[in-house]
């Protein structure tokens, strides 16, 4: 998301903040995308669905996540060049589901599985990359794939189940991970001032100065 497995983040004061900087101007994006998430999570809970009414909406999020991820922004072209492919990708599936003739419980199940497995696993390989570049936050994005993975895989293990489980699969999933993108938000908005904090603390370490016009100790006698 912030960071591709393999990429070298900038180290030095100035260019470490300068990533913190980019970084930290997805903090509303996130925001806002999880909180539609949550929303959407309460909706599934909600709603007595149809297969139709609930492959279209789960289409329709899988739309918005896709444009939420393109959009987001990295520390170089390769993480922001790997966030449009990844949306576009997503955006592709929210279509499938959307225009699939004739919907099923095993189409839709399929669809969410695959692409909860997917997104987990690259925010899994994201977070490892992003250990040094954020120390504090990269846990969220480490549990957002622990939640999705077993999700995914949850869903594929019995394509063929109940509209009830599709449902609490899906539900479980939007208010999850809404929830800790609103969490992992607020932690990359401070991430600037962190940096900021990590490189002006004071050292501890006193230097003595020297003044002319002090006395020089005195040396007790028998001492010498």
């Amino acid at each position: 998301m912030f960071v591709a497995p393999g990429s070298k983040p900038p180290f030095g004061y100035t260019l470490t903040r300068d990533a913190a900087q980019q970084i930290a101007r997805n903090w509303w994006l996130l925001l806002l995308d999880g909180a539609l998430l949550v929303v959407a999570g309460f909706l599934i809970f909600s709603i007595d669905w149809t297969i139709r009414e609930l492959a279209t909406f789960i289409g329709a999020l899988f739309i918005v996540q896709g444009i939420a991820t393109a959009l987001t922004t990295g520390i170089d072209a390769r993480v922001r060049r790997m966030n449009v492919i990844t949306g576009l990708l997503s955006i592709a599936a929210g279509i499938a589901i959307i225009v699939w003739p004739t919907p099923g419980l095993v189409a839709v199940a399929i669809f969410l599985g695959a692409w909860l497995i997917v997104t987990g696993t690259l925010a899994i390989s994201a977070a490892f990359a992003a250990r040094r570049l954020l120390p504090q936050s990269w846990w969220l994005l480490l549990i957002l794939g622990l939640l999705e993975i077993p999700l995914g895989v949850l869903a594929l293990a019995n394509p063929g189940a109940t509209l009830a489980a599709i449902i609490t699969v899906a539900g479980i999933w939007a208010v999850a991970i809404g929830v800790m993108q609103i969490v992992l938000a607020f932690e990359i908005k401070r991430l600037p001032e962190d940096v900021d904090e990590a490189f002006a603390a004071p050292s501890k370490a006193k230097v003595t100065q020297y003044d002319p016009t002090a006395e020089p100790p005195r040396v007790a006698a028998g001492t010498r």
